[in-house]
């Protein structure tokens, strides 16, 4: 294990989007608290609950997480997409990186940018809840398990930025990707609603979207609700990601789609 190198390349992540802030943290803040504020005025105000909880506190869980996730899928997939695009993917190669260490780095610069993205709205949600609206004030009601599922949902969603980064031999396809497929996920997993007012058969067909179980798990962490077992979730993650790591460091191994 190359732990300078390893270390340099997670840096060179971490500059890299936290040198266009306004791009990679701002903007989803803003387009987060958009959403909430539409939800809040159309359906908040009439007093409407799901499954107990008044209806603010049941999405603002989901907002975050569903932030973290796109947040940590574009980090990746639009900086390998971006090297090789430009032909500079090349120096990560040649650099005395193993695939193993590379897709470590990577991965870990996803997660830094998802969860940073979330603690910006989880900040700014708490601090208006504070000063101007009691009811967006939340309490965390196991940290440990948000912990679990602030790391393993935005580690999952880096590595799918990998992967969709390799596949990809220009930005349009990385763009349909995410439009097609991540977005879609998203917003089908329970964000704004609980899958349990589903029919039975889009009830069962959910438990087959990864995002629903870390929506469903990150929530679960912050008010104490879940739609479905949360130890069914956190073993679905863990499966999950070491399936997407070994693909992805078996891709670099290849140089699959990369050095051709």
């Amino acid at each position: 294990m190359n732990w300078r190198g390893c270390y340099t390349l997670y840096l060179k992540e971490v500059n890299r989007f936290l040198n266009v802030y306004n791009q990679t943290l701002i903007a989803p803040l803003i387009n987060a608290l958009l959403l909430l504020s539409v939800f809040k005025l159309s359906i908040g105000q009439r007093g409407h609950e799901i499954e107990g909880l008044p209806f603010v506190q049941f999405i603002i869980p989901g907002l975050i997480m569903m932030t973290i996730m796109q947040n940590a899928f574009a980090n990746t997939s639009s900086t390998i997409t971006f090297g090789k695009v430009l032909g500079i993917i090349i120096d990560t190669l040649l650099s005395p990186l193993s695939p193993r260490d590379i897709t470590i780095a990577m991965a870990l610069g996803g997660v830094t940018r998802g969860i940073a993205s979330g603690l910006v709205i989880a900040v700014a949600v708490y601090v208006i809840g504070y000063f101007f609206d009691p009811t967006m004030l939340f309490e965390i009601k196991h940290f440990w398990i948000m912990v679990f599922y602030l790391f393993f949902s935005s580690l999952m969603l880096s590595l799918l930025g990998m992967i969709t980064g390799i596949i990809s031999d220009s930005f349009d396809q990385m763009s349909a990707i995410t439009s097609f497929i991540i977005t879609p996920l998203s917003f089908l997993s329970g964000t704004f609603y609980s899958v349990k007012s589903l029919p039975d058969i889009f009830y069962q067909i959910s438990h087959f979207n990864p995002f629903f179980y870390m929506i469903d798990g990150f929530r679960y962490s912050i008010t104490g609700y879940s739609d479905f077992s949360i130890s069914t979730g956190i073993i679905t993650l863990l499966a999950v990601n070491s399936v997407l790591f070994f693909a992805v460091y078996k891709m670099l191994k290849t140089g699959y789609r990369i050095k051709s």
